[in-house]
């Protein structure tokens, strides 16, 4: 009862001990560390050059992580974003490659994305299909689609399409243009990042959001409409997806079939490293920037130390795994549901 007056009568506990605030500020000085660990190994890496170049490096971490925050916090996850992205880079491309200008093929690729994002939350959330199936049958048909658009076929250079000085804008502000020294792209994460937290931190949908991943029954007697809720969330995921896929198009300038391959684990993994839990219900918007960022510095340091690619797959996966363990040690409140689990039996035998 005294630590909790003191909490509250303390403004600096107050906050910290918040939904999800106290692992974004841990894991935010975890990024400074790995920033300044990578930066003894190269002194190149907090130059200039490099640091816009991680930020924009970061920004489509950050655009899917916020989709994917927005499902697992109604206890749900989407494993079609990396689909999604390439289904998008390769509709766009190939409209514009075969004379559409990029406006109405912007818009083409965003409805589709779209729909794919209602159908993943009418099959949760009414259907009653287990988010992993669902969303795993939906990966493989937009990544099918991605494949069929141009007859299995990448595409040519946007750059050489009837709308060439067009194209070249849409690459410039979505990739290569500059304000104020750094990239577009991560201009865009950051005000898609202001717009979705302040949807979730300050509105009834936010709210609901929240509710229907702590408790969905309970939520669904309090009034709150569990499926709308789930499916707005789906919405995001694949809202978020679609605008990754125009940064990949407008990064490569063509269209290619595989793009997008592994952004689910990468949306996953700016998520959970955030602090957004996997159980749902818990979590904050802030905490895919640091999420994002820790995946993104991880990247390039180890690129920067001439690090084997399955070696940096190994550290960061392990990093994803580590980190939902905390969650659920967390959540449980103590390791004695770890050692009952592996000792327990051990002991009844």
């Amino acid at each position: 009862m005294e630590n909790r007056d003191q909490k509250q009568r303390n403004p600096i506990l107050r906050f910290l001990s918040s939904r999800g605030v106290g692992q974004v500020v841990i894991i935010a000085f975890v990024l400074v560390g790995l920033c300044l660990f990578f930066n003894t190994q190269n002194a190149n890496f907090l130059g200039k050059r490099n640091i816009a170049n991680l930020l924009r490096q970061i920004a489509p971490y950050i655009i899917i992580g916020i989709g994917q925050g927005y499902v697992l916090i109604t206890a749900n996850i989407d494993l079609s974003i990396g689909s999604v992205v390439g289904m998008n880079c390769m509709t766009i491309a190939t409209l514009m490659c075969n004379g559409m200008h990029p406006i109405p093929a912007l818009l083409v690729g965003m409805a589709c994305c779209i729909a794919v994002g209602i159908l993943n939350g009418e099959l949760v959330a009414r259907c009653k299909l287990p988010p992993f199936v669902a969303t795993l049958g939906t990966q493989t048909i937009c990544r099918g689609i991605a494949q069929m658009v141009n007859n299995n076929m990448n595409t040519d250079s946007i750059d050489g399409s009837a709308f060439s000085a067009a194209a070249k804008t849409l690459r410039d502000v979505f990739y290569y243009g500059k304000i104020a020294g750094i990239y577009n792209t991560f201009w865009i994460a950051l005000l898609l990042w202001l717009v979705f937290n302040f949807l979730l931190a300050y509105t009834r949908t936010g709210r609901h959001l929240y509710a229907v991943g702590s408790n969905a029954e309970a939520s669904k007697l309090s009034g709150v409409n569990v499926s709308r809720t789930i499916v707005k969330a789906y919405l995001v995921s694949c809202f978020c997806a679609g605008i990754t896929g125009i940064i990949v198009c407008a990064q490569s300038g063509t269209g290619t079939m595989n793009a997008g391959t592994g952004y689910e684990t990468f949306a996953v993994a700016a998520s959970v490293i955030g602090g957004i839990s996997t159980m749902g219900g818990t979590g904050i918007l802030s905490g895919v920037l640091v999420g994002a960022g820790v995946w993104a510095v991880m990247d390039n340091g180890l690129q920067l130390m001439n690090t084997s690619v399955g070696l940096k797959n190994v550290v960061v996966g392990s990093i994803v795994i580590v980190s939902v363990l905390i969650d659920v040690v967390v959540r449980s409140g103590n390791l004695g549901f770890i050692t009952g689990k592996v000792f327990g039996k051990r002991k009844a035998a």
